[in-house]
């Protein structure tokens, strides 16, 4: 990590704890550390493991990226919740049904041809009705030892 990364992680680690109200104490004792490993983590004089990065995060339910700065959202992504390119899979894949329902028959509501309108929110319906499927699969099938 460079040091601006240590600067974020530091700062996140403080920040975190003192919005929970805790003391070093209570935190070192949370993440099975001394009180003086903490006070050095915090003042930016010792590095952290990437174990002891997993017990912050555990401790602060929020992601090891989000300590990293990696990302600014705190909350922590559900082991199904879809990554961008399942999410861009699934868009691909209901544009290529529009397509189809387009090429095979005129798409018509009460025989009157569909607007451009119409025709975007039947693809939006079916990409949150895609997305939806693929996240109930992902938590029907995934290993547990692969479940937070």
């Amino acid at each position: 990590m460079s040091e601006s990364d240590d600067k974020v992680l530091k700062e996140r680690i403080i920040n975190l704890r003192e919005s929970r109200n805790l003391s070093q104490t209570d935190l070192a004792k949370m993440v099975d550390m001394s009180n003086s490993t903490l006070n050095k983590i915090e003042a930016g004089t010792r590095k952290i493991s990437s174990s002891e990065l997993k017990k912050f995060a555990i401790a602060f339910n929020v992601s090891s990226d989000y300590l990293l700065g990696n990302t600014d959202n705190m909350e922590k992504k559900k082991y199904y919740e879809l990554s961008d390119k399942e999410k861009n899979d699934i868009a691909i894949q209901a544009e290529r049904l529009m397509e189809g329902i387009e090429s095979g028959h005129n798409l018509n509501f009460y025989g009157e041809p569909a607007t451009k309108e119409q025709k975007d929110r039947i693809l939006i319906a079916v990409k949150t009705a895609m997305e939806m499927n693929k996240m109930e699969a992902k938590r029907k099938f995934t290993p547990k030892k692969h479940r937070d």
